[in-house]
């Protein structure tokens, strides 16, 4: 038997981090006093994440990681991307290959995720490094937190652009731009707005410092308050949002119809990976965020019941912002399936001719700008965790690095709908290839990893203890979703996508 301890400090004092771990693989000694067989690697091995640690902190409670995991997952993800995306994929049919994604891979990975940081304590690098030697597996392992901490910056790189936007309509609604505009003239805004580098940049620095600021507070200073804010905000505005869109006259008769009557015939193989993809997107899965979130977590909290209500609630915040959306599209003779463009080209005719929509207009974009808040700061938080861990940074310095470079790659994104527009790879320009390449690709691979991770490789000793589920029956139905399920249904999407299907 080999114990190793590591013994870790931080410049700033936060913790000393004491890990005591025994590295007994598969020992099994047979020749004890007794006669019995013992397994040393489960005795010891289960102790290992009740003395481990994360120097940053843990939440204040189970009531904190729960907020803090939603705001990750509620974002522009649900109130930007899936009205848009739904409206480009035929609404009903599309949300019901959705939901059967977050419910049958969603869920299981994210409980797997979790479950994955909380056992290390560390950055997503270090927890896939440390839980692979655990394990006595492949050293590779660790481009897994690799590919999650990379896939957070690209997507905050195009995020941050998208949040600015959100952040300069709000100033746009307030000062009435909207009020009594076409659609020949609310278009003419948005090409003058995105057609602007300057612009593009201004809002994009602005909304990258306020992700700084919040994060070099560190987890219970800036984390953990800045949500205990920004969700019960953002909760209370989409709630009036839809009490508003129930008054329209198009609500149930095209509004809710859309929304929730399946047409298979108008969803495609594309489709049904967009569906899946965006369940990653949405949970903040295979990038990173809810590793870093989950080592964060008290020992104490039921990781597979905290993660159903945080998946439940991520899905009817969108729900709700479809019903908020769809309605007033609608009801105002628009277009749903106009792409990306949808809150910031169709909803603003609305807003702009409507009973209220003034007030209800600047409503939307300030709960536009909570939900890529409460998002953004946990995309940035792997690589800030890293940097403070292996590069003896302090948080500050690890932010203003992290923030810089996710600064300086979001300049593709603000470039690709002006100076750049003719620019592509692929027939896409740079900013829909970062999306498509995150969303459909990086994060479906990395959430297949997970699975497979932690349903074929971590022992079932170390599964069991970590997810501490209250009978033995439901760790049987989430290790078999987790090992067959998920990871099958991934890999028959992506056959479909090239062809083979």
């Amino acid at each position: 038997m080999r114990v190793r301890i590591f013994k870790l400090t931080e410049r700033n004092n936060f913790a000393i981090l004491l890990d005591i771990t025994a590295l007994v693989r598969k020992a099994h000694h047979s020749r004890d006093s007794g006669g019995e067989s013992i397994t040393l690697e489960f005795l010891l091995g289960t102790q290992m994440t009740d003395i481990k640690k994360s120097i940053h902190g843990e939440w204040s409670s189970r009531f904190a990681f729960i907020l803090a995991a939603t705001g990750s997952a509620v974002g522009l993800g649900n109130i930007w991307k899936f009205p848009y995306i739904a409206g480009e994929n035929g609404g009903g049919a599309f949300v019901l290959v959705y939901l059967l994604c977050v419910l049958l891979i969603g869920i299981p990975i994210m409980m797997a995720e979790t479950m994955l940081g909380r056992r290390s304590r560390q950055n997503p690098i270090d927890t896939m490094i440390t839980l692979a030697d655990e394990a006595g597996a492949d050293k590779n392992w660790h481009y897994l937190g690799w590919m999650g901490v990379i896939a957070g910056f690209l997507i905050l790189s195009y995020y941050s652009v998208i949040a600015g936007w959100a952040s300069a309509y709000t100033v746009k609604a307030f000062f009435g731009s909207f009020s009594g505009a076409d659609a020949t003239e609310i278009k003419s805004l948005f090409d003058g707005f995105v057609g602007s580098p300057l612009q593009l940049m201004f809002w994009h620095s602005l909304f990258m410092l306020a992700t700084m600021l919040i994060v070099a507070r560190g987890v219970n200073t800036g984390l953990e308050k800045a949500v205990r804010f920004l969700m019960p905000s953002l909760f209370v505005l989409l709630i009036l949002l839809v009490g508003y869109a129930m008054t329209t006259g198009d609500y149930y008769d095209q509004g809710i119809a859309f929304l929730f009557s399946p047409d298979f015939s108008k969803l495609t193989g594309e489709g049904v990976l967009i569906a899946m993809g965006h369940a990653f997107f949405t949970l903040s899965l295979g990038m990173g965020a809810i590793m870093i979130y989950g080592s964060y977590l008290p020992k104490d909290v039921s990781i597979a019941k905290t993660v159903y209500l945080i998946a439940g609630t991520d899905t009817v915040v969108a729900l709700l912002a479809g019903i908020a959306i769809f309605p007033i599209v609608f009801a105002s003779g628009l277009e749903p399936a106009v792409g990306p463009g949808l809150i910031f080209q169709t909803l603003p005719i609305a807003f702009g001719n409507m009973t209220g929509g003034w007030f209800f207009g600047v409503l939307f974009f300030v709960m536009l700008v909570f939900a890529a808040l409460s998002s953004s700061i946990s995309l940035i938080e792997p690589a800030v965790a890293w940097l403070v861990e292996k590069k003896d940074m302090s948080r500050k310095q690890a932010c203003i690095w992290s923030g810089a470079v996710t600064w300086l790659l979001g300049l593709a994104t603000v470039f690709s709908f002006n100076a750049w527009s003719n620019v592509k790879v692929f027939d896409r320009t740079l900013f829909q290839l970062l999306d498509y390449l995150t969303a459909n690709l990086m994060l479906p691979i990395g959430g297949f990893c997970i699975a497979v991770f932690a349903g074929w490789i971590m022992t079932q000793q170390h599964t069991t203890h970590e997810m501490d589920m209250p009978d033995a029956l439901s760790y049987k139905v989430w290790r078999f979703v987790i090992r067959y399920v998920s990871p099958t249904a991934v890999f028959l999407v992506f056959l479909n996508v090239i062809g083979v299907l």
